[in-house]
């Protein structure tokens, strides 16, 4: 009885905090509530005193606009901690953004904190994402693998003994893997995605246009005019940057065809992996992925189109997640449910 009138008295204390830690952009949640931020995974900073200026939205319109004595940096690469001190200032800012959603002024709130990782995070890549939370003021932390989560966001039944395959295209990174008894059968983690992407539209409109844009107007572009398939009277848009030879601004129309011509090459190579999950998988588990279908999700699958691309190419149904750009988001604030289940899965081996 004692226990549980402790419990009512710490509760407004404590409250649990989801982050889906990506490359690109970090998606913060609080359980029972759900997304509270969306924002670049930037961090500013001023190289001469090493102060944290900014960070995510503010931090990223300083990209490219800055004086020489500040940097806009990304602390994460391919969904994993490279510099610790600038993911610390990240990962405050954010906490301190749930704690003042979360309507918790009392100095005694705080939160336990569960971050989605990549599979391929190493032990040492864990602690110290766990650390950085802890130091930034959680009062538990945890990991969570994305392919987990993102099967947990979805809906998926992960613990009964049939295959099942998400794509998750992030920022940094394409999970590809195949899930079946709570366990990872076959994962494959490419350094293609999102910010490939990107990268392909900046060379394609520099190649073609003799235009020299920046990585946002390069994703601006992607989330307007990304198609695959292109249909009749594909939409066009007018895009700003430097002409390559008279280095001045100048403008030129761009269309969907445009882009699905960019991309294809990298959709291709994202193709080619999932071919190649399935074929490291078994007999059994293939069927039941050819009935079940393939789960895609990420903010890279908002490709518009990509399901029915994947789906003539590989001749298996294929299904987008509902906002799959938070499909991660979703698991993570789920598996507080099941918190000792999660803990349980990271020691476990693989299937």
């Amino acid at each position: 009885m004692w226990i549980n009138k402790i419990k009512r008295w710490l509760s407004p204390f404590s409250f649990d905090v989801g982050i889906d830690l990506g490359t690109a952009n970090t998606r913060v949640g609080i359980k029972g509530v759900g997304l509270i931020k969306i924002e670049p995974s930037v961090v500013a900073i001023n190289k001469t005193t090493q102060e944290v200026l900014a960070v995510g939205e503010k931090a990223k319109e300083m990209l490219g606009k800055t004086p020489a004595n500040i940097v806009a940096v990304r602390p994460l690469r391919d969904g994993v901690v490279v510099d610790f001190e600038t993911t610390l200032a990240m990962l405050r800012h954010f906490i301190q953004v749930a704690k003042e959603r979360a309507a918790s002024s009392s100095i005694l709130a705080r939160p336990r904190v569960l971050i989605g990782v990549p599979f391929t995070i190493t032990d040492v890549e864990k602690e110290a994402t766990i650390d950085a939370a802890l130091y930034a003021g959680a009062k538990e932390a945890y990991v969570i693998e994305e392919p987990i989560a993102a099967a947990i966001g979805i809906g998926l039944p992960i613990q009964e003994p049939q295959g099942n395959m998400i794509v998750d295209i992030g920022g940094g990174t394409t999970d590809i893997t195949i899930i079946s008894l709570g366990g990872l059968v076959v994962d494959k983690t490419i350094p293609i995605a999102g910010d490939e992407m990107d990268t392909a539209i900046i060379e394609y409109v520099k190649n073609t246009y003799g235009l020299l844009i920046g990585p946002q107007t390069a994703e601006d572009i992607k989330k307007t005019l990304g198609n695959i398939l292109v249909e009749k009277n594909p939409k066009k848009s007018l895009v700003h940057g430097t002409d390559i030879n008279t280095r001045l601004p100048h403008s030129i129309e761009i269309s969907e065809a445009d882009v699905a011509e960019a991309l294809y090459p990298i959709i291709a190579r994202i193709t080619d992996a999932i071919k190649e999950a399935l074929e490291e998988a078994p007999p059994e588990i293939n069927a039941d992925i050819r009935q079940r279908g393939i789960y895609i999700t990420g903010g890279g699958s908002q490709i518009k189109n990509l399901d029915k691309f994947w789906q003539k190419e590989l001749d298996i149904p294929v299904k987008r997640a509902t906002e799959p750009h938070l499909s991660v988001l979703k698991g993570i604030l789920k598996a507080f449910d099941n918190l000792e289940y999660i803990k349980k899965l990271q020691e476990r081996p693989l299937i």
